[in-house]
């Protein structure tokens, strides 16, 4: 079994889930670190016990480095992909992929490019409630999909913003709730309901004093002619468990917090809804997450480094939910109808 050296870039606070989840690995080991500046270089290094670099180009010549994951603010993952990608690195990004598919598309090309395996973290996907049901709907068992729903109906404190200085903004973090908070749910929706094919959506800026969005909702008609809602939000107090609900002409389930909560399929004997302990939500505190399914998907990705199999959710997958947001951004800026595929030029 070949051993993954691993490097991350960026040492905010999901850096630590990444590094928690790494050091459980058999078959990896994290070597090195990048930050914004050398303080931060160097606090980071006595925190993970390990190189810390506060220039890319010098971190990308760290000696034997394999994979590097990028974990800086959402607006500012592509100039550090391109530059890992054509050194040759591995690339296993925090969602969202980017923030608009010009920057995103740029990131795939060159990827594509240069052979680098392009991996986006949408740990959610891998949870076995979640598996279980995205079975149960390729099987069949729910019958013709009629709707999907998306609620992320978050609350956020005031310091959550004003201790960043990204979030919330146009530029760091592309937008608010739907870009940052609701894409992981987004995510699921679309890997349940498939693609798009229209969207009408309505964003606003309700409570924080933020660029980008705390509130919004879209209604959504997918290719299959499903109808589906979405609502995002940072300013509900207290802050609810996000929920992912699918309904067929045989049956319904909803997921909360990475739940089931409804499992019901005409014509079969309701059967008891067993769950493990869930990861948690981050319906109040973004940190309220455990690291187990960030492991999960670096299991994933790197049996399929070692194999030279797809990755589960590669650069083109990730770019779907991408897609979808600036859809709604743009529906709302026009107050009209967007039809997908959508051309952002970002």
């Amino acid at each position: 079994m070949k051993k993954f050296n691993i490097g991350i870039i960026g040492t905010g606070a999901i850096t630590g889930k990444h590094a928690d989840a790494i050091a459980e690995l058999e078959n990896a080991e994290l070597v090195a670190l990048c930050s914004s500046s050398s303080e931060r270089a160097k606090a980071a290094q006595e925190k993970f016990g390990v190189q810390a670099y506060a220039d890319v180009s010098a971190f990308l010549t760290h000696p034997e480095l394999d994979i590097v994951c990028i974990c800086t603010a959402s607006g500012h993952h592509m100039e550090a992909g391109l530059l890992s990608a054509k050194a040759g690195k591995q690339l296993l990004i925090e969602k969202p992929l980017e923030i608009n598919l010009n920057r995103a598309d740029q990131l795939i090309a060159v990827c594509q490019e240069y052979g680098v395996k392009l991996g986006v973290i949408f740990q959610n996907r891998f949870s076995k409630d979640y598996m279980k049901l995205k079975a149960a709907v390729q099987e069949g068992k729910f019958g013709k999909l009629l709707m999907g729903n998306a609620h992320v109906n978050w609350y956020r404190s005031p310091e959550y913003y004003s201790g960043s200085p990204w979030k919330g903004t146009l530029d760091g973090d592309g937008g608010g709730a739907f870009m940052n908070q609701g894409i992981h749910t987004i995510d699921l929706l679309l890997d349940v309901m498939g693609d798009v094919k229209t969207v009408f959506g309505k964003v606003k800026t309700a409570l924080h004093p933020i660029e980008g969005e705390d509130l919004g909702a879209a209604l959504l008609t997918f290719e299959n002619k499903a109808l589906g809602n979405i609502t995002a939000s940072t300013a509900l107090y207290p802050g609810l468990p996000e929920r992912l609900e699918i309904f067929g002409k045989n049956g319904s389930a909803v997921l909360e917090a990475g739940k089931l909560v409804h499992w019901s399929i005409q014509g079969e004997n309701s059967e008891p809804i067993l769950t493990e302990a869930t990861e948690g939500s981050g319906a109040a505190d973004p940190m309220a997450i455990g690291h187990a399914l960030h492991k999960t998907q670096w299991e994933h990705y790197l049996n399929a480094l070692e194999n030279n199999e797809q990755v589960v959710v590669e650069g083109n997958i990730a770019r779907k939910s991408v897609e979808l947001i600036r859809a709604i951004y743009k529906s709302s800026e026009l107050e009209k109808e967007i039809v997908l595929p959508f051309l952002d030029h970002g």
